[in-house]
């Protein structure tokens, strides 16, 4: 049994592992709630922003925290433009065409990356990398408590900017019901762009806070979004609540996992099957997942 100061560093890693994840989730839910699509590009967009981060560092000494609204809009950008000049006009009102697009997208954006930056996994030399804090006896990682924060943050921000605004009552009306929002005068394809920019400049903030404390090669963002996905089901396809919830729930998961598996000598893997053993348990007991409403 690992002592209570090794279980508490456990539990604040997992809390900001579980905060990236959320965010990342989160964009796939407005995605998804919004266009009613499933987004394979959005883990090759994550890969594509840590590029950016990574390159606004090394080219022109911007440091990961202060290119957030660089990185933030920029993706926003692309989303807006994809979905407004690629994705939309490609998918001719049908959503297997845009399933078909967006995987598309990943496949182009991942083989651009290979041929820009070849298969090789870099990382960033920051001089807050290694300074710790000491949180109630606890050495937390500068990097991850900023991750955490910033996490927070930003999904704060997202709430209120759906839950808050015009712009957010709106979006909510397309989601809930386009052809209706239509004849309310609302443009819907404006809309659906700027759902789809939202949801990239989401995986832009998490690739801001991601980057001092992790790698980034062409590949990168396969295993985020595999678990993002995850995120989305456990916490309830469309909900926010729930993409929120459960972006904590698989980080905790998964540091109380590979803690185990480190402590029975079955190694840190352990984490990723904890991640899927709750996943499992909770689709067994509730399948609509922990904040989705039944069909």
């Amino acid at each position: 049994m690992p002592d209570a100061t090794i279980l508490a560093a456990a539990l604040v890693n997992g809390a900001t592992q579980g905060a990236i994840y959320a965010l990342i989730a989160l964009g796939l839910t407005l995605i998804y709630g919004v266009l009613h699509i499933i987004n394979f590009a959005h883990g090759a967009a994550l890969m594509a922003a840590l590029y950016a981060v990574l390159l606004l560092f090394t080219g022109l000494g911007v440091d990961p925290y202060v290119a957030l609204p660089i990185v933030t809009a920029g993706m926003f950008a692309l989303g807006y433009a994809l979905q407004r000049m690629v994705i939309g006009p490609a998918s001719h009102g049908r959503d297997e065409n845009i399933l078909l697009v967006t995987l598309g997208v990943a496949i182009l954006l991942e083989n651009l990356a290979l041929v820009a930056f070849k298969s090789d996994t870099r990382t960033i030399d920051t001089p807050y990398a290694f300074a710790t804090v000491d949180v109630g006896g606890v050495l937390i990682a500068v990097p991850k408590l900023a991750a955490l924060g910033g996490a927070l943050a930003m999904t704060a921000a997202l709430f209120w900017l759906i839950e808050r605004t015009d712009l957010g009552r709106a979006i909510r009306a397309v989601a809930k019901e386009r052809q209706g929002a239509r004849l309310c005068g609302i443009d819907v394809e404006h809309v659906f762009a700027l759902c789809y920019g939202i949801g990239l400049a989401c995986v832009g903030a998490a690739a801001c806070f991601l980057l001092p404390s992790y790698y980034v090669n062409p590949t990168v963002g396969g295993g985020f979004v595999l678990i993002a996905f995850t995120v989305v089901v456990l916490g309830g396809m469309g909900s926010f609540v729930g993409a929120l919830v459960g972006g904590f729930v698989v980080g905790l998961a998964e540091s109380l996992g590979g803690l185990a598996g480190i402590t029975l000598g079955w190694g840190e893997n352990m984490g990723q099957l904890g991640i899927f053993l709750v996943f499992i348990a909770v689709l067994l007991f509730r399948p609509q997942g922990l904040f989705g409403a039944r069909g």
